[in-house]
């Protein structure tokens, strides 16, 4: 079986793509990447500048390289797609809007406490933040939409794994190596074709509902 060395983890905000991502790479012994670094330029208060992509796309790209064994959390969907011929296995983790919505709504109140109060430096933009994360499923949210993902997934020459529904993030690990293991070696051949990967992320996510 061939090593597991380059991972792209990703789904829509608060799906756990970050903790998965931090906890995956410490097992295997690999270096974090996050996309958000590359894609937000640093300001005070944060999240308010995106890099210009050819910026975030040369970074990431020196980043992946330089590492070579790394697991990235976060989406580079659209604007880091050269990185995608260096994947080995990317997982797609969905979980439902409302749970999606409380994680978010816990995390940001403890990064940034008062400021996302009415008045405070943040409290608009965090409220468009979490009307862009509510739009993610119906597709309404430009772009990043749950269809945009999955049809992306299904344009991916490497193995992927769609972890659907809520559970520990050491159970997301095991599966992850397991799955692993039955397909490291699969021919591109054999994989599901997009249409088989769109309509099976949508239909597990339907029955999950």
């Amino acid at each position: 079986m061939r090593p597991l060395e380059r991972i792209h983890i990703f789904g829509a905000a608060g799906c756990g793509a970050s903790t998965l991502g931090w906890a995956l790479a410490r097992r295997l012994g690999r270096q974090h990447l996050d996309s958000d670094d590359f894609h937000w330029l640093p300001t005070t208060p944060p999240f308010q500048r995106k890099r210009p992509t050819p910026e975030r796309l040369h970074l990431l790209s020196e980043a992946t390289t330089s590492a070579h064994r790394w697991v990235l959390s976060g989406s580079v969907a659209g604007w880091g797609d050269a990185v995608i011929p260096r994947l080995d296995l990317v997982v797609f983790l969905y979980v439902p809007a409302e749970v999606r919505l409380v994680r978010l709504q816990r995390r940001e109140r403890a990064r940034f406490g008062e400021a996302l109060d009415p008045g405070g430096a943040m409290y608009n933009q965090h409220q468009a933040f979490l009307r862009w994360a509510t739009g993610y499923d119906p597709g309404l949210s430009g772009g990043r939409t749950l269809w945009a993902d999955a049809a992306w997934l299904g344009y991916l020459p490497c193995p992927v794994l769609c972890l659907i529904g809520e559970c520990g993030t050491m159970e997301q690990i095991d599966r992850v190596l397991s799955f692993w293991e039955t397909h490291a070696d699969q021919p591109k051949a054999s994989r599901p074709a997009t249409s088989e990967i769109i309509a099976g992320v949508l239909d597990s996510i339907a029955c999950s509902s």
